[in-house]
């Protein structure tokens, strides 16, 4: 019984040093040669910090891009989901809440062209992207308030677009941020 005491003590130590003091450190090394020392790449606009470039943030106002709900209202501090499962009633009842808000504010849409991601929440609740089509489908309301030709808001919408990361992993993404950004450079 001795041997097996010694040996699970052992390696009961040697965990805890491993995973509570060698690890941490590690991670917090290379946080410390990332962008930003690991604090977080911030967006500045007019002498001002407006965001940060991998965190979502809401938007609603009709003359900008909207971006993807949150199920934490983009909480940083405690991302997440809603684990709803897609038969889940209230789930459903929210997500068809956001199609009605979304036609009502973008009247010449089409149920059927609204992009999912338009009406549900990410898994983190954060993500700062949408697709180029999520953007695409919400020119007409943005020119329209905006008094822009729907061409120079889809000319934007390009220049903004990610390719996959190398070309193959991942799909395009439009940061809505930086293009929201770019929107307000507009004159």
């Amino acid at each position: 019984m001795k041997t097996h005491f010694f040996s699970a003590v052992t390696m009961t130590l040697a965990t805890f040093v491993l995973l509570v003091i060698i690890y941490p450190l590690l991670v917090w090394g290379a946080a410390l040669v990332a962008p930003a020392q690991g604090d977080g790449e911030t967006v500045e606009f007019n002498g001002r910090v407006v965001g940060f470039a991998k965190v979502g943030q809401k938007f609603t106002n009709d003359a900008y891009f909207w971006s993807r709900p949150s199920a934490v209202d983009y909480n940083a501090a405690g991302s997440g989901g809603s684990n709803k499962g897609p038969s889940n009633p209230e789930y459903l009842a929210q997500v068809q809440a956001r199609i009605d808000t979304f036609l009502v504010h973008n009247p010449s849409v089409k149920k059927a062209d609204i992009p999912a991601e338009l009406v549900t929440a990410s898994g983190s609740g954060l993500d700062p992207n949408l697709s180029p089509q999520a953007a695409y489908v919400q020119v007409a309301r943005i020119a329209n308030l905006r008094h822009l030709p729907e061409n120079q808001l889809k000319t934007l919408i390009q220049q903004h677009t990610d390719a996959p990361l190398v070309g193959l992993f991942g799909p395009k993404k439009v940061n809505i941020l930086a293009l929201n950004i770019a929107l307000d450079k507009m004159k």
